[in-house]
């Protein structure tokens, strides 16, 4: 026992400071990048979809002033709620633009989108490095091959022929549709290593860009190809080895740029500045593609050292204070009761400010703060309620309280419940393991010191059969690559084994009474 805590302690120490130590990445050939994706919707409440949004062209022109210190290109999606003024903003600051049309299946809609294109195309051409009619409109199903190539004619027919014209998708849409390629002048695809469905990790990020790149020449000869959206998530869940941090955005964008300026390769990277109504429709990792923060501070330098979380020493002085907490409450105990609660509430203090971190990338309301706080505040209160028990039992006594039965079928069911949206709908949830951490470590301490644990209900036995089934799956899920799946099936065991113990032990006193 003394070893699991001292152990969870450590990982409290270990864990914080591996977010603040410095790591060394190659550095980006310049701190310049051709062109960039820009969407102005980082305010709270402002998204695309939200007919009433309208960005004013102060603020396009106080970002484009901004950007055009680091870009040369910007690359917009639509032609409303104010993005048509782009092309005018931008010639102000000598930049260009790879200006989008959206498309979508209203065909009213994308009349008016079209007919705006076309008059900001004929406007301005000097400042257009080219029109993208549509981006990953056949990735969302909503136009068939056909319609989109003739959205595309129409524009190139109608707009000046110095300005190329192209449509955006994943680069397997293209293959998957190669009659669209007639209809442009140029290929414009997307390469996301993060979000490929076989993801692929940083390390190898970017070889697989040039590989994918490669390939679509092969399958395209005579059409030239552009990337028109690559990058790296800095915060979000892990999709098997990919995971989402700042120091592999960093990594990512440095060697990807050392790249496109050895081979030569057109491109954009994706995006500007973090986006919070991603979030909304792609989870927490949705919000975090900027190199720019919502505050449109840079997230990382491009030479040196990248530290993942400057604060780090928050987590260790969360651990202290819930240390201190802890240590009040075990008082009267002997000197080996205070030890072991002094290390478990640090290891408490270090997991609530781990979930802590997370929530503030994740919640995106209220609402969500004050589910998330109250599921906090829930949890260290579990680990109150059942550690100075496990500190007693470790000094030589016996335990002074009974645990009620609702207490470990809640986070039973909490847990069981959320197992299942992992499993069925997990590709854009979070792993809370800083909040679950709590009652499944505080619960299998319990559990192993109990010298004579009382039959479990027929509810927590099923849900203890459960858990088990539900972490190995999203083990699987994850193709054993991610370490934060193998740590959640962990959790899982720690609440699930005390009562499965339990039950097995009760079943072995009945066979011998009787």
């Amino acid at each position: 026992m003394w070893v699991v805590l001292a152990l969870a302690a450590f990982a409290g120490v270990a864990g914080w400071w591996s977010l603040g130590r410095p790591v060394r990445l190659p550095d980006a050939p310049s701190a310049r990048i051709a062109c960039v994706s820009y969407a102005p919707y980082r305010r709270a409440g402002e998204t695309p979809y939200d007919p009433r949004t309208f960005i004013s062209p102060q603020r396009i022109d106080a970002d484009l002033r901004a950007l055009s210190q680091r870009f040369d290109c910007v690359r917009t999606y639509s032609q409303g709620q104010g993005l048509a003024a782009v092309p005018a903003i931008a010639q102000r600051y000598g930049m260009q633009v790879l200006m989008g049309i959206w498309l979508d299946r209203d065909p009213v809609a994308n009349a008016r989108e079209v007919a705006a294109g076309i008059a900001t195309a004929r406007a301005y051409p000097q400042v257009l490095r080219g029109v993208i009619v549509g981006n990953e409109v056949l990735l969302r199903g909503e136009l068939s091959p056909a319609a989109l190539a003739g959205y595309v004619r129409q524009v190139r027919a109608a707009i000046p022929a110095t300005v190329p014209v192209s449509y955006a998708d994943v680069w397997e849409f293209w293959l998957r549709f190669p009659q669209v390629a007639q209809a442009v002048d140029y290929l414009t695809i997307h390469i996301l290593p993060y979000w490929e469905d076989e993801p692929v990790p940083p390390e190898h990020a970017v070889r697989h860009v040039a590989e994918v790149y490669a390939r679509m020449q092969r399958s395209f000869p005579g059409k030239p190809v552009m990337i028109g959206e690559t990058g790296w998530p800095s915060a979000g869940r892990p999709r098997r080895a990919a995971r989402a941090t700042l120091v592999n955005e960093a990594r990512y964008l440095r060697e990807f740029l050392g790249y496109a300026a050895r081979a030569h390769v057109p491109y954009n990277v994706i995006e500007a500045f973090d986006q919070p109504w991603k979030r909304v429709q792609e989870g927490t990792v949705g919000g975090y593609w900027g190199i720019f923060d919502v505050d449109a501070r840079p997230k990382f330098p491009m030479r040196g050292p990248v530290m993942e979380e400057p604060r780090w020493w928050y987590g260790w002085l969360a651990g202290v204070l819930v240390a201190l907490l802890f240590g009040l409450v075990g008082l009267r105990l002997p000197w080996r009761g205070r030890a072991a609660l002094l290390l478990a509430g640090f290891a408490a203090g270090a997991a609530l400010a781990w979930q802590g971190r997370q929530m503030l990338h994740a919640c995106r309301d209220l609402l969500e703060w004050t589910v998330s706080t109250a599921a906090c505040l829930a949890a260290l209160g579990t680990a109150l309620w059942l550690a100075p028990d496990i500190a007693r039992r470790l000094a030589g006594g016996d335990a002074a309280t009974r645990v009620p039965g609702w207490l470990p079928l809640g986070w039973l069911f909490g847990l069981a419940w959320y197992d299942l949206l992992l499993v069925l709908d997990g590709r854009y949830r979070d792993f809370p393991l800083g909040l679950f951490a709590l009652p499944g470590v505080a619960f299998a301490l319990a559990g192993w010191l109990a010298s004579r644990p009382a039959r479990p209900a027929v509810e927590h036995r099923l849900l203890a059969g459960l858990l088990p089934v539900l972490g190995i799956l999203v083990v699987v899920e994850e193709v054993g690559l991610s370490l934060t799946a193998w740590l959640w099936l962990g959790l899982n065991l720690a609440l699930a084994l005390p009562v499965l113990l339990a039950w097995w032990q009760g079943r072995g006193l009945r066979t011998q009474q009787a």
